[in-house]
């Protein structure tokens, strides 16, 4: 375990070409209301788990039956280009149009789904490594689905050459130098979330508690959160010991490459962040906190057993409050109100 204080805490930005994440959240849940499994997620408050006045789960296994909040953002990304196109969007307003993405998990089933529901094609592409039975999944919702590559930045290269060479929307869940328009409303569209667990939370939390990969959740709900909240609530990043991109990214006062062995957190497990989540947790989070595999997987028994199922990347922010090391670095005391979100289902 490593914590790290944010030195730029409501300084400049990282990556100063990149935007700041968005915090309207006023069109997210009409647009996401097109789409017909859409409906909110509960808040459990998990007393159980940790000694603390409270500590509020945001559950999203269940998010519009996907599994996870992914289902937030590539979903809402093409709903907004069907609303665009037309006044009354349905099943035929995208026709003709293609989506093409790289994915592990659960950001491929978003967009897979996005596209199903307004006429659009999709295109998965996955690493050689992602089971077969998730690309089954993917079919599933009606999208094509490629493999190539050792690693998903492997697939992510073929899905942007695919993408210039044919035409069609590469809808990506990170931004780099470029590229920001797509994943800017991607990540706006998580801000749902992120406003349902402010109408939820029946008190301000001195605690929020948010793992990363590239940083969309994180960004996206740090941000929502400091316009409602303000200063209040103390904002704490958690990344696989493997993977510290963010931690390594706050630490060198840029955008860096954080290479380390494969992680048991399999969705966080990500080496170089999103720059648009960058500059809002750069503004945003006050503690950068890294987890190894064993660390995160010996708390998961204690959730299920709560009925609190899920993955190592799911739980993370859990499981960061339920180690007593990390809860102390923290400061999260007795009487701290803490608010977490078990972001995916159980595989």
């Amino acid at each position: 375990m490593r914590i790290i204080k944010n030195p730029h805490r409501a300084g400049n930005k990282l990556a100063p070409s990149a935007p700041y994440p968005s915090t309207d959240a006023t069109r997210v849940a009409d647009l996401l209301s097109l789409c017909p499994a859409a409906k909110e997620t509960p808040l459990v408050d998990a007393l159980d788990l940790a000694q603390v006045a409270h500590l509020w789960v945001k559950d999203e296994r269940a998010r519009m039956n996907l599994g996870s909040f992914k289902a937030l953002g590539a979903a809402y990304v093409i709903a907004r280009h069907a609303a665009e196109k037309s006044d009354e969007p349905g099943f035929d307003t995208l026709t003709g149009s293609t989506y093409v993405t790289a994915s592990a998990g659960n950001h491929g089933m978003s967009v897979a789904a996005g596209a199903r529901i307004f006429g659009a094609k999709a295109v998965v592409f996955i690493a050689e490594t992602v089971p077969e039975s998730f690309a089954e999944r993917l079919r599933e919702q009606g999208a094509s689905v490629v493999r190539s590559g050792a690693d998903y930045a492997a697939s992510m290269e073929a899905a942007n050459n695919a993408a210039c060479e044919n035409g069609w929307t590469l809808l990506s869940d990170s931004s780099w130098e470029g590229y920001f328009e797509i994943p800017y409303t991607l990540m706006e569209g998580y801000l749902q979330m992120a406003a349902e667990a402010v109408a939820q939370c029946p008190e301000t939390p001195t605690h929020i508690i948010l793992q990363a990969g590239v940083g969309g959740l994180a960004g996206a709900v740090a941000a929502y959160s400091r316009t409602v909240w303000g200063d209040a609530p103390k904002i704490v990043v958690v990344e696989p010991e493997a993977a510290p991109a963010l931690q390594s990214s706050i630490a060198a006062g840029m955008c860096v490459f954080a290479d380390g062995p494969d992680s048991i957190m399999g969705r966080l497990d990500c080496k170089e962040p999103s720059l648009i989540a960058l500059n809002g947790l750069a503004r945003d989070a006050d503690l950068f906190l890294t987890l190894s595999d064993d660390e995160v997987s010996e708390q998961l028994s204690a959730l299920a057993a709560l009925g609190l199922e899920t993955t190592a990347s799911g739980g993370a922010g859990v499981a960061a409050v339920m180690n007593d090391a990390a809860r102390h670095s923290m400061e999260i005391e007795d009487r701290s109100r803490v608010l977490c979100f078990l972001s995916e289902v159980a595989e």
